[in-house]
């Protein structure tokens, strides 16, 4: 059976429904449980069929699947279908022959793209899937990547790009940090960004006709929406070009932006560099900028290494904040 990505997607779903102990799944359950996987995957109306629910679960009791301990366990006429080991799941199984070939193709196609312009991102990619997969032939571990696997809203990251890519109008259902109760927005989605481990789709709001941005661990809920989708307009690099982080007041101008810095921090804003913009002369930083919340965040954060100059808009910021934290203590 080939394992094309639709059935790598089945495969999942029904790992999901047999390791589930707490419900019954039936085969009418199992052909909902796929059909709506694949349809939020691909972000359109998708079903299986019976026999090709009877055919995955033979492939994934079969050597050359994952050898899944899947019984079938009759009530009155019905038949519903479980796990025999409560702690057996297929993404515990080690990689299969056929997958490691495929994957290692993979990153050989990615290493010829390592000299493209643009394409510099391959090399962190290759070791992340090296490491994961020990394809170097140790058992020792020996790098490991910042990744927060208990981030909120991370389930709606694939459904959110399929939606993108279909030009879906949506209606989400969200609650900012700031609110006690949760808002509506129909949005018509253009763009996913990540920022301080936290990913943020960006899309035009129908209501205030703008760009609005909304934090995936805040969305409760996605839905399709009837309103026609709204075309993009926005170039996204320009976007982001004179901003820190993801808010941008279309409204704000661009500062020019000068801050002290410690000698002792000077080598690590060379070597890291804030923004595309910055300028070191001496100990001092300049920058084009707009003045967001992300930015005086970051200036926060390097405390007594960096002092904040001018302009006077963001040294009362930034003063005001560390008022506010001192109060605390």
């Amino acid at each position: 059976m080939a394992q094309n990505k639709n059935a790598q997607l089945r495969y999942k779903a029904l790992d999901q429904c047999f390791s589930n102990f707490y419900k019954k799944f039936y085969i009418d359950d199992l052909i909902e449980f796929c059909s709506k996987v694949l349809s939020e995957h691909y972000a359109k109306s998708m079903s299986v069929s019976r026999r090709q629910i009877f055919d995955d679960i033979d492939f994934m009791k079969s050597e050359a699947g994952f050898e899944a301990p899947i019984e079938s366990y009759k009530e009155g006429r019905k038949v519903y279908y479980r796990y025999s080991e409560k702690d057996f799941s297929i993404l515990k199984k080690p990689l299969n022959p056929t997958e490691l070939i495929t994957l290692n193709k993979a990153l050989e196609t990615l290493n010829r793209m390592n000299s493209l312009p643009g394409f510099d991102w391959v090399n962190s990619i290759q070791t992340k899937l090296k490491s994961g997969l020990d394809l170097d032939k140790t058992n020792q571990q020996i790098i490991s990547f910042e990744e927060n696997e208990f981030l909120k809203g991370i389930e709606f990251l694939n459904s959110l790009y399929q939606y993108i890519i279909q030009k879906q109008c949506l209606e989400i259902y969200y609650k900012s940090f700031k609110s006690e109760s949760e808002s509506t927005f129909v949005i018509s989605p253009y763009y996913l960004k990540q920022y301080n481990n936290r990913w943020f789709l960006f899309g035009w709001n129908h209501q205030f006709e703008n760009i609005q941005n909304l934090a995936l661990d805040r969305i409760l809920k996605i839905e399709y929406s009837n309103e026609k989708y709204i075309i993009n307009e926005t170039d996204f690099n320009e976007y982001f070009e004179d901003i820190i982080g993801v808010t941008n007041d279309k409204s704000a101008e661009v500062q020019n932006i000068k801050i002290q810095l410690s000698d002792n921090i000077i080598p690590y804003i060379i070597s890291k560099p804030i923004h595309g913009s910055q300028k070191i002369s001496g100990n001092i930083l300049t920058l084009e900028l707009k003045i967001n919340y992300e930015l005086e965040t970051l200036v926060l954060s390097y405390g007594e290494n960096m002092k904040v100059i001018e302009p006077q808009i963001l040294v009362d910021k930034i003063k005001n904040r560390v008022n506010k934290t001192s109060n605390f203590y």
